[in-house]
């Protein structure tokens, strides 16, 4: 499955793990989740979906989502409940969204459902009907830079905006693996407990075990 590297629950991307999908992160033009050559879907918590209805993003969004999947979905994760809009508001958004943009709707309780969803649609595509995932229109090279954030980008809890603000104090990967945990606390948005998982993620030695002594 192809992830894009703006998206980081670490816990959808521990329960894909866990569920044995191998994962390739890519800066997606459309979508969070490319789970087969025609299929795609953006994850939104009920904040995040309530937030594009108010801002006008949703629709510009599922334009562009079904311009380049034919199965094109929404996942949206909470509870529908706790959404602080109308359910007039909400039902026409998703009406709209299926009758206008082809896009499908589906619910999850949390990042452990979103992962299990993930993982069923994944095996439907890619075993059941040997679809592979590709990249529709996404860049084809990565700068120097951009790789050094995307590296950076893959620790626990570490977005991109993290990943520019190492790589710019520390100027190399190399530096960051260096650095001691009061170091990196020294970088805006750093905690000690932060600082000591990014520390402890790459300088622990590695296990057969899985690494199973050390808890993230």
């Amino acid at each position: 499955m192809i992830v894009d590297n703006r998206e980081r629950n670490v816990e959808v991307i521990e329960g894909l793990s866990d569920r044995n999908i191998r994962i390739a992160f890519a800066q997606l033009p459309v979508g969070d989740y490319v789970v087969s050559d025609r299929m795609c879907v953006e994850r939104k918590t009920v904040k995040d979906f309530e937030s594009s209805i108010m801002d006008a993003r949703l629709f510009d969004q599922a334009k562009r989502l079904s311009e380049s999947f034919s199965k094109p979905i929404i996942l949206i994760e909470g509870s529908i409940d706790a959404s602080t809009l109308s359910k007039n508001v909400l039902t026409g958004a998703v009406l709209g969204l299926y009758s206008d943009y082809n896009i499908q709707i589906l619910h999850s309780s949390g990042a452990s459902e979103t992962a299990y969803i993930l993982s069923k649609l994944a095996e439907r595509e890619q075993v059941a009907e040997a679809r592979e995932p590709r990249l529709i229109g996404a860049k084809k090279a990565f700068s120097i830079n951009q790789w050094q954030v995307l590296i950076l980008s893959s620790i626990p809890g570490i977005g991109p905006k993290l990943a520019n603000a190492l790589i710019k104090k520390f100027k190399t990967v190399k530096r960051v693996t260096n650095a001691s945990v009061e170091e990196l606390i020294e970088v805006d948005k750093i905690g000690k407990k932060k600082a000591e998982r990014i520390y402890n993620v790459l300088n622990i030695e590695f296990s057969e075990d899985g690494g199973n002594g050390h808890s993230l």
